[in-house]
């Protein structure tokens, strides 16, 4: 069997109840520490498993559950107080709706930024630059030098689809984002998703429809309180988070 090309092993990270761990730059300047309240959950605790290669993971729970958490953890943006994670290749995040794009710099300029920072050279993002803005579609391409800001959710989801899914980066990770595109968008996406399948990538998806968990996973990580209970099949793991949510757990 191949090398995993994640692994986690008890991953762990605590959040303060009221806010993120992480002082405010303000609070570091004026005060040298903070007055808020520092009583801490854990958002993740000991969540272990692995993913081979090529696999479509489904991630499932309710809201508060550790899904997204897990997601910046897998990415790199945020970093465990417990355990580790390993990641073998690199990882094209589409885990909030504006796809990490800064709002000040126009459509044009984030496209060659994100491309950039993924390894991707000018030449290179110059050879894609069209198939990425056709993706994205008319009403992108028309504000293509508007601050990024200045798009709608919709358009700033069509973007960021769009570049994260051109990247060569051999995991994708999609966090609940198609959720705001239209109908005729969200069938565009999906092909490209089993495009991507198809051609061995690995596939974290985040949703809240169990007809898009069914479609792309085959297996399914079933997240409660931040504890990993369940691991499986994934109608086996969505029979069990339906069961727990009749039961009121």
């Amino acid at each position: 069997m191949a090398a995993p090309v994640i692994q986690a092993d008890n991953l762990g990270i605590d959040f303060f109840r009221n806010r993120r761990r992480k002082m405010s730059l303000r609070e570091m300047i004026y005060t040298g520490g903070t007055s808020h309240n520092k009583e801490t959950f854990k958002a993740l605790d000991q969540v272990s498993f692995t993913v081979q290669p090529g696999e479509a993971v489904g991630l499932i729970g309710g809201n508060g559950s550790g899904k997204s958490t897990l997601l910046k953890m897998i990415a790199g943006v945020l970093l465990p107080d417990h355990g580790s994670v390993r990641v073998r290749g690199g990882v094209a995040p589409l885990i909030e709706l504006t796809g990490g794009f800064i709002g000040e710099l126009s459509a044009r300029e984030n496209v060659y930024l994100t491309s950039g920072l993924h390894g991707l050279t000018k030449e290179q993002v110059d050879e894609r630059f069209e198939s990425i803005i056709d993706f994205a579609g008319p009403q992108v391409r028309a504000a293509l030098d508007t601050p990024f800001r200045h798009f709608s959710s919709g358009m700033q989801v069509r973007l960021g689809f769009a570049v994260i899914t051109t990247l060569d980066e051999p995991i994708v990770l999609v966090d609940e984002v198609l959720a705001v595109g239209d109908r005729a968008f969200r069938e565009k996406c999906y092909t490209r998703m089993e495009s991507m399948l198809s051609g061995g990538k690995t596939l974290f998806l985040v949703s809240h429809s169990e007809s898009d968990l069914r479609r792309f996973a085959k297996r399914g990580l079933y997240l409660q309180q931040g504890r990993l209970v369940g691991d499986g099949d994934i109608e086996d793991v969505l029979e069990q988070y339906n069961a727990d949510a009749d039961a009121g757990t």
